[in-house]
């Protein structure tokens, strides 16, 4: 009898044992994360005079408030940037940046993709599209770039900019020139097509979901 009950009993301990993952998992990376973004964000109350330094005031360390102090500080550097003054200061900092080798290629690179991400500028990224990659038989989500001009008019037919980011790490890819005539353009936001990329397929907005179950129902 112990034997012929032992496989249903490993299999509801193999069921909670991954019910219990399937809880545990993405709540501790979870707070893995906003460990590490509070404790390198924290980081910013060194800037302070020592004796104002919430520890040496309160006597004990209150983790997070090198938070309010890292959203005050780009708030008030954002504020400041917007008048003519701060626009001055700006251009001296960074002039003073792009005449150190080495350190002016990094600050440029960065400052270009920043610009690109956050204020809108240029054509990165904008749009989605679907490219032939990494065989003829195969297509891959990737984000519209742009295309040097020197490029461009070396190559016969028109040409685009894709970058085709990996899985789960969509901070790494591949950067190539495709013919516009074989890339497939898409009507969903960045946003999701890194949500797909992230999560490898494994999140689907509520959209794809139930066309996805109305598919395998069928």
């Amino acid at each position: 009898m112990w034997h012929l009950g032992l496989p249903g009993f490993e299999r509801r301990v193999k069921k909670y044992l991954l019910t219990g993952l399937l809880v545990w998992v993405p709540l501790g990376i979870t707070i893995w994360v906003l460990s590490v973004t509070i404790g390198t964000m924290d980081q910013s109350l060194l800037l302070l005079p020592e004796a104002w330094r919430p520890e040496n005031l309160l006597g004990f360390y209150i983790p997070g408030l090198g938070v309010i102090l890292t959203v005050l500080i780009v708030w008030l550097t954002g504020l400041l940037v917007r008048n003519v003054f701060g626009q001055q200061l700006l251009s001296a900092w960074e002039g003073m940046l792009r005449h150190i080798p080495f350190v002016s290629a990094i600050y440029n690179s960065v400052k270009q993709v920043s610009d690109t991400l956050l204020s809108g500028k240029g054509h990165a990224f904008r749009k989605v599209v679907l490219v032939r990659y990494p065989h003829p038989q195969a297509w891959s989500l990737a984000f519209l770039t742009s295309i040097p001009g020197e490029v461009s008019g070396r190559l016969d037919e028109e040409h685009v900019g894709v970058f085709v980011p990996t899985t789960p790490s969509p901070v790494n890819g591949f950067y190539f020139f495709v013919k516009k005539s074989e890339i497939i353009e898409l009507n969903i936001s960045v946003d999701v097509a890194f949500k797909s990329i992230i999560s490898m397929g494994v999140v689907a907005s509520p959209e794809d979901t139930a066309k996805q179950q109305a598919y395998n129902s069928n």
